[in-house]
């Protein structure tokens, strides 16, 4: 199963995406991230404050020790570790990872309704992952 992530908005404070999940499953969310820097020509990365780089990555459930449930979780991210898909409200809320949610009228810098999102966005992946298929991630 592929996953899609398009970046949308960079700001200074954070960075909106969309995540898309594949037609047959339905499915598109508002993303928040930490502001992005480009890692590649020496902008420094800044521990759980920078957005990860583009690429494609396979992602795994496993269990999340800070959040204490199962959480997708994004593999071999360059200079990263424990990237996660979760739930937030604000850029302060990711630490490094993705949030999932649903705009907020006139709020750039918020997603609602980011739990629920979160579960769906899970338990799709679990699924893929119990039929016995790999699931990848590819952020632009």
């Amino acid at each position: 199963m592929e996953l899609t992530l398009t970046r949308t908005l960079r700001k200074r404070l954070y960075t909106r995406g969309r995540l898309e999940l594949p037609p047959e499953v339905g499915g598109v969310f508002t993303t928040l991230e930490p502001p992005w820097r480009d890692l590649r020509h020496g902008a420094p990365k800044v521990p759980g404050r920078t957005a990860i780089p583009e690429g494609r990555y396979r992602v795994l459930i496993t269990e999340s020790p800070r959040f204490g449930r199962p959480l997708p979780l994004l593999m071999d991210v360059p200079e990263f570790s424990g990237v996660r898909i979760h739930a937030g409200n604000s850029s302060y809320d990711t630490r490094g990872c993705i949030l999932v949610g649903e705009n907020i009228l006139g709020d750039l810098a918020h997603i609602r309704n980011s739990r629920s999102a979160e579960c769906l966005v899970t338990n799709v992946i679990l699924a893929a992952i119990k039929r016995g298929e790999e699931v990848w991630i590819e952020i632009t």
